[in-house]
């Protein structure tokens, strides 16, 4: 394989990595979600599963609309096929996704929501929890004490994985992410008061360790349910013979 196509793989993993479940906050790619990848001179196709046949539509829908995107974004990737195997809602899915039907088309009468306001209420989620990680590290190292974590700001958090997360959820939300700004937040960004930054801590941490559950229970079902010792596998295949152009 040539390091241009070699090149390609690469990409292609990059851009399945960009793909979150809505509801769990982690990559599909972590999750073991993504099945398959087949690259061939015609494009790709992409084999995704869930960890129950009977998982919420709209997210199986929102992760394989957001694979599809991303993987039309690589420069010169051909036809790009996503299909989700082994959903109640697979063929109904599927036929979508090929026709460009988005989810109203796909769904119709059935689409009780609008995914971008379900995308909303888990990105709002996800930075609850992303800032409830950087407030108790920030306690840890003694960085604040846990009377004072209404005062806490981003430019008091050290450096790293933690801090990245929440400055990325801060800005897929539309919130400051000025150094000056208060790590500790209501839904809309202000500041809290002493009183009231314990509960909303507190608040926080169970929609942390509810996120955390819900990914480890998802795990779990998808390794019992395809019988594998790394539900993380990926079969992934390049037979491509020509260089992207």
């Amino acid at each position: 394989m040539t390091a241009m196509l070699a090149g390609l793989d690469a990409q292609v993993q990059a851009a399945l990595d960009t793909v979150l479940d809505p509801e769990l906050d982690q990559p599909i790619t972590e999750l073991g979600f993504v099945r398959s990848v087949a690259i061939d001179d015609a494009g790709i196709t992409v084999h995704l599963r869930l960890p129950t046949a009977f998982c919420s539509p709209n997210f199986a829908y929102l992760m394989a609309s957001d694979a599809l995107d991303a993987l039309r974004s690589i420069d010169d990737i051909g036809v790009v096929r996503v299909l989700l195997d082994d959903h109640h809602d697979s063929d109904k899915i599927n036929a979508g996704l090929a026709a460009d039907s988005g989810y109203l088309g796909t769904f119709g009468s059935e689409a009780l929501e609008s995914l971008d306001d379900l995308r909303k209420t888990f990105q709002r989620k996800a930075h609850t929890a992303a800032m409830e990680r950087c407030v108790a590290t920030a306690i840890r190292d003694g960085l604040c004490a846990p009377d004072g974590i209404q005062r806490l700001t981003l430019r008091d958090l050290q450096d790293g994985r933690e801090k990245s997360a929440l400055m990325r959820r801060r800005f897929a939300i539309g919130l400051s992410t000025c150094p000056n700004s208060r790590v500790l937040v209501d839904e809309d960004g202000h500041p809290l008061a002493p009183e009231a930054a314990p509960i909303r801590l507190r608040y926080a941490r169970s929609v942390r360790i509810s996120i955390e559950g819900n990914a480890h229970f998802c795990r779990g079902l998808l390794a019992t349910r395809y019988g594998e010792p790394s539900s993380s596998t990926t079969q992934f295949t390049n037979t491509r013979t020509r260089s992207p152009q």
